[in-house]
Order: structure tokens, then C-alpha cells, then sequence
């Protein structure tokens, strides 16, 4: 898996957070990490990127981001509100194929959910990720409507020959409500994919120190950690 392409089923579900997790356990198995953030939106050429954060929570690995609107849009109406060149799909698949020549693992986080528009011709990140032939990870809400956005993404990635390498629940609720306890079984279901995590709410907010050694507990042993589903769904079983 040299790259894994994350992506979520919305806004805010996680994602910068789980990719800072997914490096930092492959960091600990002895791994080197890139991370490539196809197109950051809402963020001013001051400020730090998703890309630093998930070096800041993960530790040494290559942050690299492709391009920077200042609106927090989608990637492609940032760039044409902005007057700037957008990101292409192609762009983001030969960026990744190159950060894998030098590195064990290339993380790709892509900007909201899997068909937000990068260009004006309609490309995505499913089209990069179809480009690389590389596996998805889907980073999910935990609580009610997720199971539509979960299946729907994962029916849109085998549309489109790709299969989703796995679902994250990227914010896993100190006291989760019945829908999330009972979303631990169906997710898997309705994506036809395992579940391969669940992060704690706040775990962004952790000092790094504290993030990189809890992160293996979140994640899978196919995703390096030991994390596992079965023992989770148990503890949460309504």
C-alpha cells in the first residue's frame, strides 16, 4: 500500500485528524511517511495547512500541499473566485507517484468529500485516486445519517473501479447515543468495507506526544495498529 488515498463523507468528519493518526502509527512500525494534501481551502499563506497539521500531531514525515485558496470553498470554486490555477487530478496522481519513489507510505487527503470539484472539468479526488489505482480510506461521522454518506461514497468509489479500503470513524464520542452504537455494526455493512477505527472526540487536541502513542490504539492492524473491531463493537453493543 504505498498509497492510501483518505477521504470522508463530508466536511469536518475528521479527516486531517485520522491522516495524522494513520502516519503516525505507520511512523512507529518504522515506516517513512508523506503526506500530500491535494488542495487546502480557507487558509491564508501564513497560517498552517491540514498538511502541517498532521506533521504537527504525527511527527517526521513530508508534508507537501499542492496548492492554497484563500475561501473556504470547494478547491475548485476557491480557485476560480481567487483568479488561480486550479489543482487537476492528473497533477495530484503524478505528485503522489513521485513522493512514493522516495517514501514507504504517501498519504493523499483530499478537501470535503470524495466528488468535490477540483477544476472546471469536474475532477475530483476519486479521479486521482483512480489515476494511482490506489486504495481509499473513508473517514465517517459516528452518529445518525451516516450510514446513507458512508454508502453512497462507497458505492461512487466501485462505480468508478475502485474499491474503499476500509471506513474510520473519525470522532468517536465520549458518551456515544444509541445511533452510534448501532452505526459500529452497520457501517461495515452498508459500505461492504471494514471497519478499520474510530477516533476519540478531541484527539486532535492532544499534545503530540500523548497523539503518537495512543494513535495505534485507534487504528487496525491493517493500518499498522492494534485496534480491533470486533472487542470495540462488543464494548459498545446497545
Amino acid at each position: 500500500m504505498p498509497v492510501l488515498v483518505i477521504t470522508g463523507t463530508g466536511t469536518e468528519v475528521g479527516k486531517t485528524v485520522t491522516t495524522a493518526a494513520v502516519a503516525a502509527t505507520a511512523l512507529a512500525a518504522g515506516r517513512s511517511v508523506a503526506v500530500l494534501k491535494a488542495a487546502q481551502t480557507g487558509v491564508r499563506p501564513d497560517e498552517r495547512g491540514d498538511a502541517d497539521e498532521v506533521a504537527r500531531l504525527a511527527g517526521a514525515v513530508t508534508a507537501t500541499e499542492l496548492a492554497r485558496f484563500p475561501e473556504p470553498l470547494a478547491p475548485g470554486t476557491a480557485a476560480r473566485r481567487a483568479g488561480m490555477a486550479p489543482v487537476h487530478p492528473h497533477e495530484v496522481a503524478e505528485a503522489a507517484a513521485k513522493l512514493a519513489t522516495e517514501h514507504d507510505l504517501v498519504l493523499v487527503e483530499g478537501a470535503g468529500g470524495l466528488l468535490v470539484r477540483f477544476d472546471a472539468a469536474g475532477g475530483t479526488l476519486a479521479d486521482a485516486a483512480r489515476l494511482l489505482n490506489a486504495p481509499v480510506l473513508v473517514v465517517a461521522t459516528a452518529g445518525l445519517g451516516t450510514l446513507n454518506t458512508t454508502e453512497l461514497t462507497a458505492r461512487e468509489l466501485r462505480t468508478r473501479g475502485l474499491e474503499p479500503a476500509g471506513i474510520v470513524i473519525g470522532s468517536w464520542p465520549d458518551d456515544p447515543d444509541l445511533a452510534c452504537r448501532c452505526n459500529v455494526v452497520d457501517l461495515p455493512e452498508v459500505a461492504g468495507a471494514p471497519l478499520l477505527g474510530a477516533l476519540p472526540a478531541g484527539a486532535g487536541a492532544l499534545p503530540p506526544a500523548a497523539f503518537r502513542a495512543a494513535a495505534p490504539g485507534w487504528l487496525a492492524a491493517r493500518l499498522d495498529g492494534t485496534w480491533e473491531a470486533e472487542a470495540f463493537r462488543i464494548r459498545q453493543a446497545p
